[in-house]
């Protein structure tokens, strides 16, 4: 979920040909609708998105999934200190800035979703 339609097309592609089931979406309110309809197990989160931001995002995000198991990582070009507590607080599971590899991610989607 990211507001660069092609960042997040590009990184759906690469993440679609390694076998994994993506969804996209660009703003923060369609983040939380698409997570809503699709129950993700695994949701990649800019922060600076239009509408709300990926902080208000997650943590709407958290509060509708009632305990269901879902993993928040922001993958976002914020990366001073306080841009990670504030995605702790929120609810995210880990925090990467861009750009990162995709060797990198896969190994830290694999890490927190048990697989």
């Amino acid at each position: 979920m990211d507001d660069n339609r092609d960042a997040a097309e590009s990184l759906a592609m690469l993440l679609t040909q390694e076998g994994h089931d993506v969804h996209t979406a660009f703003d923060g309110i369609e983040a939380v609708e698409v997570a809503a309809e699709r129950q993700p197990d695994v949701i990649l989160l800019d922060i600076g998105l239009p509408g709300i931001n990926g902080f208000d995002a997650a943590r709407q995000i958290r509060e509708q999934a009632r305990g269901r198991p879902v993993v928040l990582i922001a993958l976002t070009g914020w990366g001073q200190e306080e841009d990670r507590q504030r995605s702790e607080a929120a609810g995210f599971d880990a925090h990467l800035v861009k750009p990162v590899s995709l060797e990198a991610l896969q190994r830290l989607i694999s890490e927190l979703s048990g697989d």
